[in-house]
């Protein structure tokens, strides 16, 4: 029996059936990002900063500063106040480069990048404050309690639960005198 080729007799026939094999190919389009349940950037934020100023350990240090980073850090917070997180940062970023290993810089600098959402970042620059710091005190619970956000943020319950502990160890109570 010889072989015959199949003919479409409609003269639309070769344009619907390109439409459904294209139809078939396509892909649906990506859904919006949705925002990441629990805390907003701000009330992270102010965990950490509470977590530093409940900590009332008999060590709290403060290193003689430059008072150009101060400065810089002045200005940042007030860029911070008006919502100007990336002037804030700008200034952070020049205050680092004078001073790249003032653990205070740095704590700031990963708090603004937490308002940014570059939680990454944070927790970079924490790690790197706490590295860098004296381990006790408020400086240091507010280190931790960035990990315990950026954990909580990315739904480690494990990892949280962990820092909120080293948080309570930075704690440094003084002597009992009777």
């Amino acid at each position: 029996m010889p072989h015959r080729a199949f003919r479409l007799r409609h003269p639309f026939a070769p344009a619907v059936l390109a439409g459904i094999l294209l139809a078939a190919c396509a892909q649906p389009a990506p859904e919006a990002p949705r925002p990441a349940p629990g805390k907003t950037n701000v009330a992270m934020v102010d965990a950490i900063r509470a977590a530093g100023e409940r900590d009332k350990s008999v060590i709290n240090v403060h290193p003689l500063s430059d008072p150009g980073v101060t400065a810089l850090q002045d200005a940042a917070r007030a860029d911070e106040r008006n919502g100007q997180y990336q002037a804030a940062a700008d200034k952070l970023d020049m205050a680092l480069k004078r001073v790249p290993d003032a653990p205070d810089v740095l704590q700031e600098r990963a708090e603004v990048a937490i308002y940014m959402g570059d939680y990454q970042l944070a927790e970079k620059l924490s790690q790197q404050s706490w590295n860098l710091g004296s381990k006790q005190g408020p400086l240091c619970a507010r280190n931790w309690q960035t990990m315990v956000e950026i954990r909580l943020h990315a739904n480690d319950q494990a990892g949280a639960a962990s820092a909120s502990k080293s948080v309570g160890e930075c704690h440094e109570a003084g002597i009992q005198r009777l």
